[in-house]
């Protein structure tokens, strides 16, 4: 019999996955296996293309800028995430029954910090993106204390909620409170988590929109004052593109977690949050291996650097051969937009 007020931190997590009615499988059910499969692909690849994105931005001395460092903390934390969903793909199915509450929590606590941290530096990067180009500012100018005051930011955000739930937001005192899909957390929490998701979906909205009407308007001054080049044309239907790509890219990953975390999180009887709730994290992981290709892979100088990391390891394995050539990188820089009224890019490719 459950009394209220009484705290069940001697429980295991069976009692708890019966209190809120989730099922805990004993055995290896077709629908997990296809999960596992699914994840541990997913988290490989994570790995696997934020590493590069990483190697890329430590070994080229051009992306040794404030911008960048921005977009090498987002790859540490989509790595961070596929490490933290890898632990989880080790630790699920029938495998959860035996963990304790402290190997619940910490399942539970890599996913949301990591994701967290992603969440948060896709706003940051926002914001710089969008006072640079309201200053008409070159990214290697940004202030690099700023920009490592946002990193430490991003990180002691997403360390919160993340050690939050094992410390106090959790429901082992309160079982009426518990959710379905976490079922040691408390409702609340996983509804302040979707809506703070929704807060930073909008924010980059209303950033990026401010950022393309803002170019728009530039470009179509300049085109007043000199002949009509396509170059200004394409600045615009660029920018567009890139708004639509990462905007979508967000929503497309996010939205469908976002809206079952806040169903649960209102407690929605009649939702049938179970049935799509680890399909919909799988998506949002994926988003940290969606984010390495629309923030980094689109950059011309990124690309390059990519295929010299790659060329490397080809030419390592080749070694045994005892053949000797050299790989020349062709030294490029990011396109520029350049415009007359006083010669500062107004977008690069890392837009």
């Amino acid at each position: 019999m459950v009394t209220m007020g009484q705290c069940y931190y001697n429980e295991t997590i069976g009692f708890f996955y019966n209190n809120s009615g989730k099922e805990l499988s004993s055995h290896w059910r077709p629908k997990d296996v296809v999960v596992v499969a699914l994840g541990l692909t997913v988290s490989v690849l994570v790995l696997l293309t934020n590493l590069l994105v990483i190697a890329a931005i430590a070994s080229n001395r051009r992306f040794h800028q404030p911008i960048y460092y921005l977009l090498g903390n987002l790859a540490a934390a989509d790595l961070f995430a596929g490490v933290a969903y890898l632990f989880l793909m080790f630790h699920t199915g029938p495998r959860t029954a035996r963990l304790s509450l402290e190997g619940w929590f910490l399942r539970q606590g890599l996913l949301d910090t990591s994701l967290t941290a992603s969440v948060a530096t896709l706003l940051a990067i926002a914001v710089e993106r969008h006072r640079s180009v309201m200053a008409v500012q070159l990214h290697s100018r940004l202030p690099r204390g700023r920009v490592v005051l946002l990193i430490v930011g991003v990180w002691v955000a997403a360390l919160g909620l993340g050690l939050l739930p094992a410390h106090s937001w959790h429901c082992l005192c309160a079982l009426d409170h518990c959710s379905r899909m976490a079922p040691l957390l408390s409702r609340s929490y996983l509804a302040v988590w979707a809506l703070s998701s929704l807060l930073v979906f909008l924010l980059m909205v209303a950033v990026y929109t401010r950022i393309f009407f803002y170019v728009r308007r530039r470009v179509q001054r300049m085109a007043e004052h000199v002949s009509c080049h396509p170059r200004y044309r394409e600045t615009t239907l660029s920018l567009v593109k890139t708004v639509v790509i990462i905007l979508g890219a967000f929503v497309v990953c996010w939205t469908p977690g976002q809206v079952v975390l806040l169903l649960d999180g209102l407690g929605c009887k009649s939702c049938n949050v179970l049935a799509v709730e680890k399909y919909f994290l799988l998506l949002a992981e994926a988003n940290s291996l969606v984010n390495a290709a629309v923030y980094s892979c689109r950059d011309a100088e990124m690309r390059r650097t990519f295929r010299r990391l790659l060329c490397c390891v080809c030419l390592r394995r080749a070694s045994h051969e005892s053949v000797r050539y050299t790989s020349s990188a062709q030294a490029g820089v990011s396109t520029r937009i350049m415009l007359p009224e006083n010669g500062h890019p107004l977008m690069d490719s890392t837009l």
